[in-house]
């Protein structure tokens, strides 16, 4: 069996995600791998997939043992043989996983650490045909991620015990630091590392102060009536007091922490899997266990401790690719907060550091003037190259400024002192500070000494913190926070790039800026009011209740969109349906069928359009409700040309849509000079087009240049 072959079969896709396929082939290979891929990217295919195309046992080491049976239940729905072993099963199911698993009638089988190193697990798993090792939340095996587990440490021995077995290591959130320790612990090249995009364009970004939060959100939340929503507090007693007043103002919450009975946070979790509690109000105990794709929204009631457990936590919304929202509540009572409870803990004065750098990272994010998706990439490592317009700061932009010789100054300076100072040494070579740090060590001879003495320190810390925040260097956490160069700085040291930071504003500025920020701007929330998405929707809730099972073991929101948009009434166009395999269809599938030619015989009109109109009227939709044809695409897995092709035919049926605002008048006088020089007519293919600025102008562009040209 192919890859592409078992990607269709169990999990109904046509087509692999960036990334995927090559993952796939390195592990088909037999060779080691560590994969950083965002919430929702499609980790799990990575190994899933091989998985079904390898001979013997993937084994697949993970620390969510909530998950576990969901996990297993969604692979066995899709025709999969998979199985778990942890603390929850019984010593006799222990026994019976086993033997199935010796007899090689598993494909997947899920395990915690501890389990695996418990008793003679290890040497038993010698008598066993494994083909593969995936070892999910992998940040878990290193000290500088946000969530160490010691009893992860104990992987390192695999390659030893198991020397032949290729190891795949995951995680959704690494930094460069953590990337390199879960390299040198599993024993795998750092060559052999894959790092998918940590961009997740779905989610909008919002950071309110922190004053009037229980109204704030009630306002919110009447805005987005019956959607699954997380609203994670830093206490216990803080999760019952929000969740008690969110019921006593008629909605349906639930607390959940740590402190609640195992039996009872259980059924929580149940009731909001099955979309029978809409509203979790939780510590960061609750999600790491969840494996829900339509969760819509998230809330921090409180800051998190750094960047990682944010981007983590916000990465449970939005999960199955269609819009959500995220809100953080910022005050500075909660950066004393968390201080304290870093100072005041048993961890090693190291770790401490550690911890109080990350935090300081985090509220640089909750004060940020510029795009804050732009931050959250950038702490990982990567430049997305412009702004997302899908967050607050880019919705009401602050002022901005060329700031490019500003910042090759400071870039100067890093590369002047061999990359190994911080933040107040920086400032001080720049202002031309003569203290005792500075002339021991001969910084006051820099070139650069001086040149930024114009400026006053806190200036200098806030534009400094921003070009941090850019991307414009990094923070090498293990070598005393210093910082860095990177690719982006040799482009702006070259005069390659420009930068653009906001103009300083003074504290007394920003706090008349929050005080009209008290309600929630409006944000890009896809309403599907489709008659027939909510019928499919009724009845996945049905079938879901009636085997006992989470609505999204059935199908998952993305699907029900495309099921709504392509309205298939034969086998073969269920199939075509992203997220439809043979073996979803074969137990679910004629009762969908059955609902939709039944919407389509009741609605005649829909029936003559029914097919491609459709689906040119969603991306229409989404492009009227603000979307870009670049997020459309992204949102809908279809390429940026099929996209315009379907906002060329709804103008062409008399839909209201200025299609010259999609290309640069540059491109389209380009593109028509090309046309007139290849002799290009109405009726050639534009492939030709293409070849002719081989491969510079992208297809959507030609696309839309030609109609608009009339050809």
């Amino acid at each position: 069996m192919t890859k592409t072959t078992a990607l269709k079969k169990y999990f109904g896709y046509d087509s692999f995600r960036p990334l995927q396929a090559e993952i796939i082939d390195h592990v088909l290979d037999k060779k080691d791998a560590l994969v950083l891929m965002p919430t929702g990217g499609g980790k799990s295919i990575c190994f899933q997939v091989p998985a079904m195309v390898l001979d013997g046992l993937t084994v697949v080491i993970s620390p969510l043992i909530a998950l576990m049976k969901d996990q297993v239940e969604a692979l066995r729905s899709n025709g999969i043989k998979a199985s778990f072993l942890n603390s929850s099963i019984s010593n006799d199911e222990q026994d019976a996983v086993f033997w199935a698993a010796k007899l090689g009638e598993l494909k997947l089988l899920y395990i915690a650490p501890e389990k695996l190193f418990s008793g003679n697990m290890v040497e038993n798993f010698k008598n066993l045909n494994i083909s593969l090792f995936a070892i999910d939340e992998s940040h878990c095996i290193s000290s500088w991620g946000h969530d160490f587990r010691p009893e992860y440490r104990q992987l390192s021995i695999l390659k030893e015990e198991f020397p032949e077995i290729p190891v795949i290591a995951l995680t959704a959130t690494a930094d460069k630091v953590t990337r390199r320790d879960i390299c040198k612990q599993l024993q795998i090249p750092e060559e052999h590392t894959f790092i998918s995009s940590f961009d997740r364009p779905n989610i909008s970004l919002e950071v309110l102060p922190g004053r009037k939060r229980l109204q704030q959100i009630q306002s919110f939340l009447n805005k987005v009536p019956n959607q699954s929503g997380i609203i994670y507090c830093l206490s216990r007693k803080s999760t019952e007091a929000v969740a008690e007043s969110l019921n006593n103002l008629g909605f349906k919450a639930e607390a959940y922490h740590a402190g609640i009975p195992a039996d009872k946070r259980s059924k929580i979790q149940e009731n909001f899997i099955k979309d029978e509690t809409p509203i979790i109000v939780a510590t960061i105990a609750f999600g790491m266990g969840i494996d829900k794709s339509n969760v819509r929204w998230v809330i921090h009631y409180n800051m998190p401790s750094n960047v990682e457990s944010f981007y983590q936590e916000i990465g449970r919304a939005g999960r199955d690719g269609t819009p959500a929202q995220t809100v953080l509540f910022y005050s500075f009572a909660d950066i004393v907060t968390r201080t304290d409870m870093i100072k005041s803990s048993e961890l090693p004065e190291k770790q401490k550091e550690l911890m109080l750098a990350k935090l300081d990272r985090m509220k640089q994010y909750a004060e940020a003037n510029i795009c804050r998706r732009r931050i959250l990439i950038s702490y990982f490592n990567e430049d997305i190259g412009k702004d997302c317009g899908n967050c607050d700061v880019c919705k009401n932009p602050r002022k901005k400024f060329d700031a490019t010789v500003l910042a090759q100054k400071a870039l100067s300076a890093i590369f002047r002192t061999n990359q190994k100072i911080a933040l107040t040494m920086l400032m001080d070579i720049l202002r031309g500070s003569r203290n005792q740090s500075v002339i021991r060590h001969g910084y006051d001879q820099l070139p650069t000494f001086g040149v930024g003495k114009d400026l006053k320190a806190e200036i200098w810390v806030d534009y400094i913190l921003q070009l941090l925040n850019y991307g414009a260097f990094d923070i090498a956490y293990d070598e005393g926070h210093t910082f860095k160069l990177n690719e982006v700085s040799s482009q702006i040291l070259k005069g390659q790039r420009m930068v653009e930071i906001s103009e300083y504003i003074s504290p007394s500025e920003r706090q008349a800026a929050e005080a009209e920020q008290l309600k929630f701007s409006p944000s890009k929330t896809e309403q599907i009011k489709g008659e027939l998405f909510e019928k499919l929707r009724t009845l996945r809730k049905q079938i879901a209740d009636a085997i006992g099972s989470p609505a999204y073991i059935v199908f998952s929101d993305a699907t029900l969109v495309d099921m709504a948009a392509k309205k298939p009434i034969t086998k073969a166009q269920f199939l075509e349906v992203s997220g439809v395999g043979q073996e979803k269809f074969k137990r679910f599938g004629d009762a969908f069928l059955k609902e939709i030619f039944e919407f389509v015989n009741q609605n005649k009109e829909s029936a003559s359009r029914m097919g491609k109109g459709l689906t040119q009227a969603v991306s229409y939709q989404l492009y009227q409700d603000g979307y870009s044809v670049e997020e459309i695409a992204q949102q809908r897995s279809i390429a940026q040309s099929t996209v315009i092709s379907h906002l060329i035919k709804m103008k062409e049926d008399g839909h209201e849509i200025d299609l010259s605002v999609l290309i640069d008048p540059w491109d389209l006088n380009a593109i028509k000079d090309a046309v007139e020089e290849i002799g290009f007519k109405k009726g050639d293919g534009i492939k030709t087009v293409f070849e002719h600025f081989e491969g510079n102008v992208g297809y959507e562009k030609i696309r839309l240049a030609l109609w608009l040209l009339n050809l």
